[in-house]
């Protein structure tokens, strides 16, 4: 068994002026890994390279993170019904529960209880650790230790790079929950990063949209990013060595724009194997990864694109690699990181595939991209889904 050390956390946290952190367990079992794989008791092996790469970076953190001194997000926990004692900084709750409220939390008194604003800390590491898929070899970052939807992120990866769009409610119509002309209320986690005026309104576009301004597709769009850095590139000359795109681009960052590109740069190669087959590698560069909520989703979004771009240039789809840099799990997600670390994965392909009939980049639909052999259910009822609080 392993051990988290929580204690040197909520030193640091009471340093801060903040309240220690509980939690449900402290202990994990032992990874057992070989030939990439996680192995069980009788060494068998089980799972995908996804689930034994998650393993892998959680037990990182939880051993080596370090701890962020002044987090932009807040947590805001609501305590209805509950009184505040201003001078004792003690929350009583209807159950009459003492709460002490740390030095560098705020207290707002509302009508009907009381909310604080916590500083949302993580854990993290700047040296996260490369992940290789062999795609040819039906490889996969899929996890079997929790659920993972995919159609919202392949929608997502074809607004920002298909549909170069920075434009929400062609995001929500591309996951079949457009509710602009109804109720023009957005239905995508995107909404968060709307642009607004100094008003709180929404900042719209010439289709009377809301936007997110000047990045992902607001940096796609004007550059015609993956057709013009990538496709036309590796047809023109598919020996080249400069077939990248880059969402990191400053000058955007001068204009109104919402939030700042995470996976932000993909290197691509084509490969003459020695076995006669010409194969298309690619490497995602991540310069921060929200790791137990997005780094599966973002690996798979990446996946799906290189499969995309590989079936439109006529090339096997080879080695997708994801290099993070700083890796980071919140200080409430880790009750769900020793959980996860405690789970048993499932036996499964998992293998992300895109249907035969489609062979345009510009032709695939967030339907299209699919997971072969993926017991959902079976995940569902063995490994369940967790919930994660997100800072705001």
């Amino acid at each position: 068994m392993k051990e988290f050390n929580l204690n040197r956390i909520n030193i640091e946290k009471l340093k801060l002026g903040e309240s220690p952190l509980k939690l449900i367990k402290t202990t994990y079992n032992d990874l057992k890994i070989k030939d990439g794989y996680l192995q069980d008791e009788e060494g068998h092996k089980i799972g995908t390279k996804g689930d034994m790469y998650h393993k892998l970076i959680m037990d990182k953190i939880l051993q080596e993170g370090c701890l962020d001194h002044n987090p932009r997000p807040k947590y805001h926990d609501f305590y209805s019904d509950a009184t505040y004692d201003d001078l004792k900084r003690i929350i009583t709750t209807k159950e009459n529960e003492e709460i002490k409220v740390g030095d560098n939390e705020t207290v707002i008194e509302k009508e009907h209880g009381v909310e604080v604003h916590v500083p949302a800390h993580t854990l993290s590491v700047n040296q996260g650790i490369e992940c290789i898929y062999d795609l040819s070899k039906g490889e996969t970052p899929m996890i079997t230790l929790r659920p993972i939807a995919i159609k919202t992120s392949v929608a997502e990866i074809l607004w920002i790079y298909q549909k170069q769009s920075n434009d929400l409610v062609e995001f929500d119509e591309l996951i079949g929950k457009n509710t602009w002309d109804k109720d023009h209320k957005i239905n995508n986690w995107w909404e968060e990063w709307a642009l607004r005026d100094e008003n709180g309104n929404y900042i719209l576009n010439e289709k009377s949209h809301p936007i997110i301004g000047s990045c992902y597709g607001g940096t796609t769009g004007p550059r015609n990013m993956i057709y013009t850095e990538v496709i036309e590139q590796i047809r023109k000359n598919p020996d080249g060595r400069r077939n990248i795109t880059c969402l990191w681009q400053t000058d955007d960052f001068q204009r109104p724009h919402g939030l700042k590109p995470c996976a932000f740069l993909t290197v691509w190669n084509v490969r003459h194997g020695w076995d006669g087959l010409d194969y298309l590698d690619m490497t995602m560069i991540q310069r921060s990864s929200d790791f137990d909520t997005a780094a599966c989703i973002n690996q798979v979004q990446y996946v799906a694109e290189h499969k995309m771009v590989a079936r439109d240039l006529g090339y096997i789809p080879g080695i997708f690699t994801w290099k993070p840099v700083n890796v980071q799990i919140y200080d409430r997600h880790l009750d769900q990181t020793i959980e996860m670390l405690n789970r048993e994965p499932i036996n499964a392909k998992c293998s992300i595939e895109l249907k035969e009939e489609v062979i345009s980049f510009n032709d695939v639909k967030p339907d299209d991209i699919y997971v072969d052999d993926y017991p959902k259910e079976l995940i569902k009822i063995k490994n369940p889904q967790l919930k994660f609080p997100l800072g705001i």
